[in-house]
């Protein structure tokens, strides 16, 4: 590996517009996973600072980046249901974080050295299909589907088809217009104008998308029209008057819960499944390194903990490393962790200084940033060249993107393993 690679302010060109695409991309995904956890939306946002900059810091990782995921949404919501407070859901982060720590030293890591590579390609791919599968009805202003959710049934009883189906029935014409424009301008940016010159390949074209997106939805509030995006098709953080008002946001474990045997029963249940999705989600962000550099796992698993540690300490959400986020980093062109570490602090910045800029951005724009993003992870070339492979091959990766997409993450590559 080059000297420049291994200096993180060596590439300061690449990772920052990075920074910025994932930033945006992470925004709307930690209110979503905080909104469908039935948690504070502010912890979704704690979760995703915390992953940016400590995890981000501690990782061997260059490319992974880590925030609140939707594969532990079902487990969040059944845990804050059970216990008798959100402070005592804060104690089992913690020691779900201790717990990472451990199986760190213990080299638990290994496990993700036995998973096929057809079946991580899968998961790339399954993630990419589901990304646009579940984004589409948000780029009309369809949003019964919390932003960030993955699983194939939906909290309102529908699922990622009926979804889409039901959102031809809910179309709102000025987010259908910002969505659809969004998507195309997207396309445009990325395979012509970045030609033009090395200037323009250093704009993200998601921020291109965002800012004429929020451009757009003002004109329509100047001119009065009926195209006026409603407020739920915003993105909404919350918002501080004062320093103490945002101080305020913070929540603390109460350690009194500590004796609660179901405490410990969500910290083992967090810790295992977070463990297992973030050896995933770095087998599959080492696949899609250019560079092909190899992230050391028991550090991760280590960094993780640290991560969840002061999550819970702080009042955030459990932190994974997630696939989506990661691959948006890749696509912008980071080449090392600084581009995670700066988005965490883009986060932080922005939501404590112009938290009503934000909530200018319309998440038609931002689902069009998704769904660009999932149709590079599932381009029709990936799985003409599994089909090419052979049927050895084939069979694993079809099986597991359809079982992915049929139930969840883990499900699904418990499946292809099973017939890899």
């Amino acid at each position: 590996m080059s000297k420049r690679l291994q200096n993180p302010f060596g590439n300061l060109s690449s990772d920052f517009p990075s920074s910025i695409v994932v930033f945006l991309v992470a925004l709307p995904l930690c209110l979503g996973i905080a909104l469908g956890s039935n948690a504070p939306l502010f912890s979704g946002i704690i979760a995703g600072v915390v992953g940016g900059i400590v995890i981000g810091a501690l990782s061997g990782s260059q490319l992974s980046v880590s925030g609140p995921a939707a594969g532990l949404t079902a487990i969040v919501v059944a845990a804050i249901a059970k216990l008798p407070s959100f402070e005592a859901f804060l104690v089992s982060v913690v020691i779900a974080g201790v717990l990472q720590i451990i199986l760190g030293y213990l080299k638990a890591g290994v496990l993700g050295d036995y998973i096929p590579g057809a079946v991580i390609k899968a998961m790339l791919a399954a993630i990419g299909l589901i990304l646009i599968l579940k984004q589409l009805p948000h780029l009309v202003g369809y949003d019964a589907d919390f932003e960030g959710d993955e699983s194939f049934r939906q909290p309102d009883g529908s699922n990622s088809f009926t979804g889409i189906f039901n959102s031809l029935n809910h179309i709102i014409p000025g987010a259908a217009l910002i969505g659809i424009s969004s998507l195309l301008i997207h396309i445009v940016w990325d395979k012509y104008v970045v030609k033009i010159g090395k200037f323009m390949q250093l704009i993200p074209a998601p921020l291109i998308v965002v800012l004429l997106g929020v451009a757009i939805n003002q004109f329509f509030i100047v001119s009065q029209s009926a195209l006026v995006l409603p407020d739920h098709t915003l993105v909404n953080i919350p918002k501080a008057g004062t320093i103490d008002e945002f101080v305020s946001f913070f929540q603390f474990p109460d350690f009194g819960h500590i004796s609660n045997y179901n405490v410990w029963v969500v910290a083992f249940t967090l810790a295992i499944v977070a463990s297992l999705e973030t050896l995933l989600n770095i087998e599959a962000s080492d696949e899609l390194d250019p560079y092909q550099r190899v992230t050391p796992t028991n550090r991760e698993l280590k960094a993780q903990g640290i991560g969840n540690l002061l999550s819970g300490f702080i009042g955030g959400l459990p932190i994974t490393s997630v696939i989506v986020r990661t691959s948006a980093n890749v696509n912008a062109g980071a080449k090392t962790k600084m581009s995670a570490i700066l988005h965490g602090v883009l986060l932080l910045l922005c939501v404590a200084f112009i938290p009503n800029i934000l909530n200018m951005i319309p998440l038609p724009a931002l689902a069009a940033v998704l769904i660009y993003t999932g149709f590079k992870l599932a381009k029709p070339s990936i799985f003409k060249k599994f089909y090419q492979k052979g049927w050895d091959q084939f069979v694993p990766f079809i099986v597991t993107i359809i079982a992915i997409l049929l139930t969840d993450l883990l499900k699904g590559i418990l499946v292809g393993c099973v017939v890899g």
